[in-house]
């Protein structure tokens, strides 16, 4: 027995001996053949591969003076005050880059002619009726027209303050007379204004094209590449109305309250803070939202834009100039609960258009399309506390002023 195991024992030993030899000899050709890097994420690599040692070793004939042999040596006839080869030196001739402005494709055409409807086929407006609580007075402010293009910018110190052309379309504006980008409440406060009574508060809305026309303005070029052409129309009339709340009298607003009414982008947002009301004279229960007006010879193209008449009573704005501010219930004129009437202002813009389709449009945003839902307005309240303490007093004792 013990005779058999060492026989078998035996017979193992050159087998052994055999695969010691082959194993050393297959790992002194791999030590001796190169390897190769990949890069990251180089899309030939074979991904069962080994990943190559960190730090291979090194060699032992190297010359340890020698540059690293990832970076070659420096070329001693090399200029060292030369830009480097990736940065060609910069023309000091070139004149400065402008504005990239939107790319064709991102001006949507527009108007279409089915968004121009007769006015007598326009929906009526339903009013809800006031109760003995509510009030009925109204004070009104008269700051013009801005005559002559006056005073326009393609700005929106509400919506983007700080940001010049933020609105991507030209503004009208009446009252206070520095109203831009950069407007503060303190540059608001120390200004003149257009408005007789001495209100500073900041009126503003998108102008209204005669789409045939030629815009002559320094503006017009940037105009024509935000997609708003044609001659500006000015406002034959601009009122502008305080309001009463149907159900209850109505509180001071605090100075600087922002408002924004409708929505810029409501043909892409869509309709949720859609407010415009578009009208002609003398049809002013009945009204569209999504359509431009034809009214009849004699009539005008009318712009309503109602703003919200219930504040929570703590902020002068909000994230979307909307959340501090809400609009009473369109049946019973309730103000929703946890916020109290405030004096709502009507702007009611007038205009001698054609009643043609086609022929006018709003000026929008490039997207947009010139789509009439999209009209809109801004207000800020610099109405000082005298004047206001006057309009709150009217409308609460119904009367007009």
């Amino acid at each position: 027995m013990g005779s058999n195991r060492k026989k078998a024992f035996a017979a193992m030993i050159p087998a052994l001996a055999l695969a010691t030899a082959v194993t050393q000899a297959v790992g002194g050709a791999a030590l001796a053949q190169p390897r190769t890097l990949q890069a990251p994420g180089d899309p030939t690599a074979d991904p069962t591969a080994e990943p190559p040692p960190a730090d291979p070793p090194a060699d032992p004939s190297a010359d340890p003076s020698a540059e690293p042999p990832g970076e070659p040596p420096a070329d001693p006839s090399a200029d060292p005050s030369a830009e480097p080869p990736g940065e060609p030196p910069a023309d000091p001739s070139a004149e400065p880059s402008a504005p990239a402005p939107p790319p064709p494709s991102a001006v949507k055409p527009g108007p279409r002619r089915d968004q121009f409807v007769d006015i007598r086929r326009a929906p009526r407006i339903q009013v809800p009726r006031t109760s003995r609580w509510g009030s009925r007075g109204v004070f009104s402010v008269n700051c013009g027209t801005n005559e002559g293009q006056a005073h326009s910018n393609p700005d929106n110190v509400v919506a983007a303050p700080g940001v010049q052309n933020g609105a991507h379309h030209i503004h009208d504006y009446v009252g206070n007379l520095d109203t831009d980008a950069f407007s503060t409440d303190e540059t608001l406060a120390a200004a003149g204004t257009t408005c007789t009574n001495g209100d500073k508060s900041t009126y503003f809305w998108p102008v209204l094209r005669l789409r045939s026309g030629e815009d002559d303005s320094d503006r017009a070029e940037q105009s024509r590449l935000d997609g708003n052409v044609g001659s500006i129309v000015e406002p034959s009339s601009v009122r502008l109305q305080f309001l009463g709340n149907p159900r209850s009298k109505v509180t001071a607003m605090p100075p600087f309250l922002r408002m924004a009414t409708g929505d810029a982008k409501s043909a892409t947002n869509g309709l949720a803070n859609a407010n415009a009301l578009w009208s002609c004279s003398g049809f002013q229960n009945r009204g569209f939202t999504d359509k431009y007006p034809l009214c009849p010879r004699g009539s005008q193209v009318l712009r309503i834009l109602n703003f919200a008449g219930c504040w929570d009573g703590q902020n002068t704005d909000s994230a979307n100039h909307r959340s501090h501010v809400s609009f009473a219930d369109k049946r019973t004129g309730q103000c929703p609960r946890g916020t109290r009437a405030i004096p709502q202002l009507r702007m009611t813009l007038s205009y001698r258009v054609p009643a043609r389709a086609l022929a006018f449009a709003l000026d929008s945003f490039p997207e947009q399309g010139h789509d009439p839902v999209t009209d809109h307005g801004d207000f800020i309240n610099v109405m000082g506390d005298r004047l206001m303490r006057q309009a709150v007093a009217a409308i609460n004792s119904g009367r007009r002023r």
